[in-house]
């Protein structure tokens, strides 16, 4: 792994009252103005900016007022269940109670409006169908809802294909002649928008005054989008910042919704003083884990239960689910590694990484992916078994991650343009896809992602580079300073927490959680001690009796039994010395 300092070309014109180190880490994220920095909620893009809001708007609007029953169709996931939650949520605010959600068990319907799925809710008999986080593929699946009568509203931001479906109104940053400045929505983030040209289409009718209903406040429902938008992982720039930010105030006032407050307590996070990597690494797994295991319907109910008692009771259900996702992850992560290490995948040849086993959870295949992506930083597609076409014939599912510099969704187009028949079905963004082939097209497709990656990758993507933000001073590894950088984000995807590089004396160091470090540290030159901890160390590291660790860290406020101090959360373990 090499390990490089970020830096920005950029001279800063951002305020003396902010810290020099801050203003560094700043500026090497892009940020170096003051109007860059300004996160105010009234600065948020307008809707009117998101191509066809209004018309999404129009046609709500005129559905409410017919009394349609309107059926949400949700994805699996977080970003997927927070949408569904947050649209309902907000019509039962506006007084209209003619809606319901459905969303497609992944082992039984797969993703998306599938003809299938449109099957399943006619049996509901919807006027219209509102996807969530899901739609801008799915071509087939509005064909069979128009033709039965059903309007069919899109709203998604997922990458569209050359041709869009025939819905009654598309809403998607990503679509073709939409101006609309932040492309990087989530799901969440649109429905979001839509729901705010909802409410001003509503007012122009005198919807609200002609019923006595308060017109609801938009700004209480940001709890959701921020979860949802952190944990799908999309860039943060400076519009999903805003969002973030203020959803992550509603939550730590202790107004968001119970079942987000429930889901951090129960991942032992205090969601008075939550972060956005709270949301990513607690609240957000565990609502996956939902629609990994079993079905997401659970995580959407927790998120739009009132009760705090019922909440948390849902809250620790998917707790528990989650434990068994990652049993089940662990299992599998064991396998995967045993197979690959037959394969001389260091080997700057061969470029990508595909695995299949019959006997994997179709479930967790993406984490799968994910972890051995950051093993050998290699774009990695995990398949599991995905029951039958309708011909019979047995199908896969496959789960891509890919390394920056690699568009894995524009090389699966690139692979089913040069191989026609190989990909039934494929849909994603730039980090992370999904895809359907049949089971004996396994090998052909392994060898023709292979030959794609030869003509799009460039052997500088598969080098791991480790970006910090240089070493902090004795003076600056303080509570004071890492309370400073836990408050200036909201940090993530695009936007990455601060990590730091440094070399410390060890003082102690015992092995907890099995694989984990507990370290007490001394300061360079000083007699000053700092705990740390890091996770899923080496068993050669975690046996040997360390003197020294040069570290990659992050600085965190760690708060343990009223005891609040500062950590150094380890990133990554560069050198190590012994006595």
């Amino acid at each position: 792994m090499e390990i490089k300092q970020r830096h920005s070309d950029h001279e800063t014109t951002l305020d003396d009252s902010i810290h020099p180190v801050l203003k560094s880490i700043y500026a090497a994220r892009g940020v170096v103005t003051p109007e860059q920095l300004r996160l105010d909620l009234a600065d948020l893009l307008p809707p009117d900016a998101l191509k066809h809001s209004h018309e999404a708007a129009v046609l709500l609007a005129n559905a409410m007022e017919k009394g349609c029953k309107i059926l949400v169709v949700g994805d699996f996931d977080a970003d997927g269940a927070t949408s569904c939650a947050l649209f309902l949520l907000v019509l039962k605010a506006m007084g209209y109670t003619q809606a319901d959600f459905l969303v497609p068990n992944r082992f039984e319907y797969g993703y998306g409006l599938t003809p299938e799925i449109v099957a399943v809710a006619q049996q509901s008999s919807p006027d219209l169908i509102v996807t969530v986080d899901n739609g801008i593929a799915s071509h087939s699946g509005v064909i069979q809802a128009r033709k039965a009568g059903i309007d069919v509203l899109v709203t998604d931001h997922h990458l569209p294909a050359e041709t869009l479906p025939d819905a009654s109104c598309i809403v998607n940053p990503n679509q073709p002649g939409c101006d609309f400045p932040s492309k990087s929505l989530a799901g969440v983030g649109v429905v979001f928008y839509v729901m705010c040209a909802l409410r001003k289409e509503l007012c122009q009718r005198d919807w609200f005054g002609s019923r006595h209903i308060q017109e609801p406040n938009m700004a209480i429902f940001l709890d959701l989008v921020a979860l949802g938008t952190v944990a799908d992982v999309v860039p943060l720039d400076q519009n999903n910042r805003r969002l973030v930010k203020y959803g992550l105030g509603i939550i730590r006032s202790g107004k968001g919704r119970p079942g987000i407050r429930m889901l951090l307590d129960v991942a032992g996070r205090d969601p008075s003083r939550v972060v956005a990597s709270d949301l990513g690494f607690a609240a957000g797994p565990r609502l996956n884990a939902a629609g990994r295991l079993d079905d997401m319907s659970f995580g959407i109910h927790c998120l739009m239960e009132d009760n705090t008692s019922k909440a948390r009771d849902m809250a620790l259900v998917l707790d528990g689910m989650n434990r068994d996702r990652r049993q089940i992850e662990q299992d599998m992560q064991a396998q995967a590694l045993e197979a690959l290490s037959h394969l001389d995948v260091v080997d700057p040849d061969q470029l990508g990484i595909c695995l299949y086993d019959p006997g994997w959870h179709q479930g967790v295949i993406g984490i799968l992916a994910s972890r051995i992506k950051e093993r050998y930083h290699r774009p990695c597609i995990v398949f599991a078994d995905a029951g039958m076409d309708v011909g019979g014939n047995p199908l896969i599912k496959g789960s891509a991650r890919s390394v920056e510099g690699l568009h894995i969704r524009d090389a699966l187009d690139l692979l089913a343009t040069t191989h026609p028949n190989i990909l039934s079905h494929f849909g994603g963004h730039a980090m992370a896809a999904g895809m359907s082939i049949h089971r004996a097209h396994f090998e052909a497709f392994s060898v023709a992602f292979e030959q794609v990656l030869q003509q799009v990758v460039d052997s500088d993507d598969l080098k791991q580079v480790c970006l910090v933000d240089g070493e902090l001073g004795n003076d600056c590894l303080t509570l004071e300073f890492a309370a400073v950088l836990r408050e200036s984000g909201p940090w993530g995807q695009h936007f990455p927490e601060p990590v730091f590089l440094g070399e410390f004396s060890v003082i102690s160091s015992r092995v907890v959680g099995a694989k984990h470090l507990k370290l007490t540290l001394q300061l360079p030159g000083s007699d000053e001690l700092i705990d740390g901890i890091a996770f899923n160390v080496e068993e050669q590291i975690r046996e040997a009796e360390l003197s020294r660790l040069s570290l990659v860290y992050r600085l965190d406020v760690n708060e343990f039994r009223g005891h609040v101090n500062p950590q150094l959360m380890v990133e990554h373990i560069v050198d190590y010395k012994a006595h």
